[in-house]
This record gives C-alpha cells, structure tokens and sequence, in this order.
C-alpha cells in the first residue's frame, strides 16, 4: 500500500490498529473458554445455555463434556454429558441443553468433571487450561 500523505505518526497508528484483532487472538492462548451464560425453565426442565470458544489454533472436531450437577445444598443431582459438537478455532458458540427433571432454581454448582470425548489435533486441547466462568448465580468449576 502507498499512504503519501500520511507521516510517521499516523502510519504508527494505522498499524496498531491493524495489528489489535490478531493480538487479541494472541492474547486468548490454546485453550478452551466455557461460560455458563443463562438457566430457563422450560416445560418441567431446564435449558442450560453456554458460550463456548475455542482457541486453539485448529478445530475440535468433536468436544463432550462430562458434568456433575449439584442442589445448592451441595449435594450431587446427576452427571450427565453434555456434547458441544463442533468447535471452530477462535470462533465463539453457544450450545443449550436441555435437562428434564432439573429446576432450574435447584442448580447451585455444576462441574466440568472431564472431557468424555475430544477429537481435536492436540492432545488435551478441550481440557487443557480450560477457562471456565458464570454469568449466572450457579458456580462453574472444573
């Protein structure tokens, strides 16, 4: 590109700005971001709404995650396996699924106990510094 009428300062600046998605990238490392988004009761269940991304350099062809569900007691309800399908690289998704029989109310904690099945390039790449967040009241660990 030929920028004549730029000077040095303004070149500068054009270049961080060019530069800002790829470190942001950079910045997220190869790993796995899971945030536990959003609970709704649905017809004598609950929907179990996710965001997920990951961030690796390559697709993980196929990500399931074994969960433990706890009461806000802190007892065990259930595990279960929750399959996320396809995860594309440094592409966010959301996934839900539904739980029969859950309240959504009675969840107080839910734990990523493992990864059941992962078919990516790397080894490890679903459970690796995997980096885990809520945005609702009920705690995600792993």
């Amino acid at each position: 590109m030929n920028f004549p009428s730029l000077g040095i300062p303004a070149l500068c600046a054009l270049a961080v700005t060019f530069a800002a998605p790829a470190q942001s990238e950079t910045a997220q490392g190869a790993h796995v971001s899971m945030e536990l988004n959003a609970l709704e009761p649905v017809d004598g269940a609950c929907r179990i709404s996710f965001l997920i991304q990951n961030g690796h350099d390559s697709d993980i062809a196929r990500a399931v995650y074994e969960a433990v569900l706890f009461d806000t007691e802190g007892r065990v309800d259930r595990m279960t396996l929750f399959d996320f399908g396809n995860l594309p690289a440094a592409r966010p998704r959301v996934r839900q699924f539904l739980v029969p029989g859950l309240i959504c109310s009675d969840l107080g904690r839910l734990l990523i106990n493992g990864a059941e099945t992962c078919e990516a390039a790397s080894p490890g790449a679903c459970t690796q510094d995997l980096h885990l967040r809520s945005r609702t009241e009920v705690e995600i660990i792993g």
